[in-house]
């Protein structure tokens, strides 16, 4: 692979959504982006002093081996069932395995930069957003003497993505929950109907727990919906 190449694909992971991940259990019918996670939970590694944050991947503990790729937009929302991973309680459906590498700067002890790593990892995951944690695999891929330099010069941030207009009634009705900060186009039309039911993608408010809103969401376009809907939430980004 040549550097051009090696940069496209790190870009394209970037920016690609991932897989889709369960709120909560897969049961609740309430999903959140990958690439969602990752941005939530590298701010976290970030913050513990002596930490370099490396790759990041959030998924189930025992995946479908025919789907441990990217998530395309039509991909399948993925669940886990099974005895856990080696030390932890067996994994309930829905459970996630949260993989991490990170460089270890020199001037704490590595299990107690470890321990406060996975711990603020699994406090990002499960009480800032609302999933379901069953294992924290943390990998030292760097032992360092200082700290890595940072950027020479303030970058201006990215201009966020805009909502899609539409006025779709459960959109609408999705649009009027608290914490949500718009709807969203990422897997495709904002509410998307086919024999299965509905499945509404929405942004969450930063600082709004993604689970609970989800719950709200769901409720509400349930309620707008006709009887007997089965209905989806998709939490797509955070604004």
């Amino acid at each position: 692979m040549t550097t051009a190449e090696g940069w496209t694909a790190a870009v394209r992971d970037r920016l690609a959504p991932g897989r889709l991940l369960p709120l909560g259990t897969a049961a609740e019918g309430a999903w959140i982006t990958e690439r969602t996670v990752r941005d939530v939970l590298g701010r976290s590694a970030e913050a513990v002093p002596g930490v370099v944050p490396g790759a990041l991947r959030i998924g189930p503990v025992y995946p479908d081996p025919a789907s441990d790729t990217e998530a395309e937009p039509e991909a399948k929302e993925t669940g886990a069932t099974g005895a856990g991973t080696a030390g932890t309680e067996p994994a309930e459906a829905g459970a996630l395995l949260v993989r991490a590498s990170f460089g270890a700067v020199a001037g704490r002890p590595l299990p107690e930069l470890t321990e406060e790593l996975r711990a603020a990892l699994i406090a990002a995951a499960e009480d800032g957003i609302g999933l379901v944690v069953a294992a924290v695999d943390l990998r030292v891929t760097a032992l360092l003497d200082t700290p890595p330099p940072g950027p020479a010069e303030p970058t201006a941030p990215t201009p966020g993505p805009t909502s899609p207009a539409t006025d779709d009634p459960l959109a609408l009705a999705a649009l009027g929950v608290t914490g949500v900060a718009g709807v969203t186009d990422t897997l495709g039309p904002p509410v998307r109907r086919s024999a299965d039911g509905v499945r509404v993608e929405v942004a969450v408010t930063a600082g709004a727990r993604p689970l609970d809103v989800a719950r709200a969401v769901r409720a509400t376009v349930t309620a707008a919906a006709p009887e007997g809907t089965a209905v989806t939430v998709v939490v797509s980004d955070l604004r």
